[in-house]
């Protein structure tokens, strides 16, 4: 049966945080968005912003998550997710997120928190910061209650992520050993029979999706910490004037000097958003310095430009109407609350709790 069929349609998840300022850059699109607009024709999908993860790091001001949260979502739509497609929703709005990670952090030993990678490696990065709260050491559980929650088949991650899913693994078997299900007849044909035998929390797979590298302004990673983001929302002039600052080729100090497209920033955005002609005409042109710096940087604020005009004209449409992405989150809650509760049902029965 192709994974295509719609009686073969998987489930996948993912989220993203509306943390410092809500509007995403080029790294959170090619990093996640553009695949999941890929993703969400061939899988039952479920995306998500994340306000309570944003809480486990941001507590001590909520004053613009609300309009971060908005924002985001804002995002997800612009970037070509489609309401009748996948179902787009508020982390906060569906109350199962607030019950499962309860439930499950009364099985999780605090040896598997304190072991995450990206614990103790924040801890040590983030300044400024009290993050030895409940709430922070408990990330990694409400994230694998996320996924948890929706029974999904797959997480769709970067390579950095797959500890998280891993982590997810090790809770379902956890709860699954302690908890076996006997499914009433109706709960048995909701799942329906490929996945019996049943388990309440079906260990989930990593689903790897590319991550093309993409260089900030300053060559960095493109992080709104490090301020070398280009915006969904930048114009056309603005993505021009960040990009003609962008660091080169360090060797390439004269026009005259022939450059490395290998060791140079600008090329990575070629390589990602560049037609392969137009790579081939900048790598000739830099080998051998045909052509400036600068003509190299306008030909990569073309592609970026044409990247970023479709992703804008829906943004201007849902930006006008603000009820109509108010909708969309509505329904979306409703949606992901039937699904959420539909694996609640099973986990209090399981774990022997009343309805």
């Amino acid at each position: 049966m192709s994974i295509d069929s719609p009686e073969a349609r998987k489930r996948v998840l993912s989220g993203m945080r509306p943390t410092g300022e809500g509007r995403l850059h080029l790294g959170n699109y090619m990093g996640a968005l553009h695949n999941w607009v890929q993703l969400q024709h061939r899988y039952e999908s479920y995306f998500f912003v994340a306000d309570l993860h944003a809480l486990t790091s941001d507590y001590a001001d909520t004053s613009q998550l609300r309009q971060n949260t908005f924002d985001v979502a804002l995002d997800f739509l612009s970037a070509g997710l489609d309401p009748q497609t996948c179902t787009i929703f508020v982390q906060s709005q569906v109350k199962p997120h607030f019950e499962l990670p309860q439930l499950l952090g009364m099985i999780t030993p605090l040896g598997w928190l304190e072991r995450v990678p990206t614990y103790k490696e924040q801890l040590e990065n983030i300044k400024g910061k009290d993050l030895t709260t409940y709430g922070f050491l408990g990330y990694p559980l409400m994230m694998a209650s996320d996924i948890l929650l929706y029974q999904a088949h797959f997480v769709p991650v970067g390579q950095d992520q797959v500890a998280h899913v891993e982590f997810t693994r090790e809770i379902a078997r956890r709860f699954n050993s302690f908890y076996p299900f006997n499914p009433t007849a109706s709960q048995a044909a909701l799942r329906g029979p490929d996945l019996l035998p049943i388990e309440v929390l079906p260990e989930p797979q990593v689903l790897l999706t590319p991550s093309p590298k993409l260089p900030g302004t300053d060559g960095r990673k493109m992080s709104k910490s490090y301020g070398n983001t280009i915006l969904l929302t930048d114009s056309e002039p603005v993505v021009r004037q960040k990009l003609k600052t962008m660091v080169t080729d360090p060797a390439r100090i004269r026009r005259s000097d022939p450059g490395d497209p290998e060791v140079c920033p600008v090329f990575d955005l070629h390589k990602v958003f560049s037609s392969v002609e137009t790579q081939e005409r900048a790598r000739e042109g830099c080998t051998t310095a045909g052509i400036g710096c600068i003509e190299c940087k306008s030909w990569v604020a073309d592609a970026v430009v044409a990247e970023l005009v479709p992703i804008q004209e829906r943004r201007n449409k849902y930006e006008s109407n603000p009820s109509l992405v108010t909708d969309i989150l509505e329904e979306g809650k409703l949606r992901a609350t039937s699904r959420a509760e539909q694996t609640m049902r099973e986990v209090r029965a399981a774990v022997g709790l009343s309805e």
